[in-house]
């Protein structure tokens, strides 16, 4: 009987060994930590912007999906890895063989388009939207594809309502929105109206904040400035810097910049200003929201080196 026991224990550990390093093997270098969600975008100096998600499991079943990162993308040992672009495709693979040899100008740029996920549009009328893009951080390069990702997920004023100004702020699920994907669609699925979930991959709902006034609770989504906004955009040019400094301060009056720390930590945190679980979120995703370990990496360093564990 004790031998039979063992042998179980025996089967059991070695298959869990087994799967843990399978497991393991396919990230030995933790990319997929960051790269893992969708909507991960940074603009780029020449216009447009690059997509940085990847999508694990088409990834990893796809012919690279055996590979570290790091065997084609040799240059990347540091976050933010900005500029740091360089692609050897003869490290491991495409050398010697003829049959596998690149041309000198392959277009490497059409790989992980088949693993991406990210929004190519998305109906809003928010005055936000009229000046700033869809995916409107550019400036810091350690965050801005993580501050990007949430244009998914949440209008402006969630972040950048400025708090003082209001009371009894709570935070909520906006009205339906036409979204238009490249890859799987992504996001919450949940109509605030019907209080039913509708998946549909030109349906996504976002997160914002509320106020009370006249005994109902009023969406803080910049709506009502809209008409104005399109006009300051038809006379921006003609305006003098005075002007438009007024016009400018106008549509801001309520909004506010944040420093990245205080940003990640006002959602992101136990006694944040989203209450995951009221906004419907399971324990185990409330736990992950709350816990992320992004927020680390974004709040304590300014450059993040990746240890080399496993050697080249």
């Amino acid at each position: 009987m004790k031998k039979y026991h063992l042998s179980i224990l025996l089967i059991i550990l070695c298959s869990y060994i087994s799967l843990a390093t399978r497991s393991f093997a396919l990230d030995e270098g933790g990319c997929l930590t960051c790269h893992q969600y969708p909507g991960l975008v940074r603009l780029e100096k020449t216009g447009g912007f690059k997509v940085l998600h990847i999508d694990e499991e088409k990834y990893f079943k796809s012919s690279h999906g055996k590979f570290r990162c790091n065997s084609c993308h040799v240059t990347v040992v540091k976050v933010p890895h900005t500029g740091e672009t360089k692609v050897d495709c003869r490290t491991k693979c495409h050398q010697g063989d003829d049959a596998k040899i690149l041309p000198a100008n392959y277009p490497i740029g059409a790989f992980h388009k088949q693993e991406q996920s990210f929004l190519v549009s998305l109906q809003d009328e928010s005055s936000c939207r009229i000046c700033h893009p869809l995916y409107p951080h550019s400036n810091n390069n350690l965050v801005r594809g993580f501050l990007n990702l949430h244009a998914g997920f949440m209008f402006c004023e969630v972040c950048h309502i400025n708090r003082s100004k209001f009371n009894n702020l709570s935070y909520e699920w906006e009205s339906s929105e036409s979204a238009e994907f490249s890859g799987a669609p992504f996001g919450t699925f949940y109509n605030p109206q019907t209080k039913k979930a509708r998946k549909s991959k030109h349906f996504i709902s976002r997160i914002t904040a509320f106020a009370p006034q006249n005994g109902k609770n009023r969406s803080l989504t910049n709506t009502w400035d809209t008409a104005k906004a399109k006009a300051y955009v038809r006379k921006e040019k003609n305006l003098k810097p005075d002007e438009k400094e007024k016009e400018l301060t106008f549509f801001h009056k309520d909004i506010e910049k944040k420093e990245i720390s205080v940003a990640c930590n006002e959602c992101h945190s136990a006694n944040g200003i989203l209450d995951f679980n009221k906004l419907g979120f399971d324990e185990k995703k409330t736990k992950d929201l709350i816990y992320t370990n992004i927020k680390g990496l974004v709040t304590k360093y300014k450059t993040f080196y990746f240890p080399n564990l496993f050697g080249n």
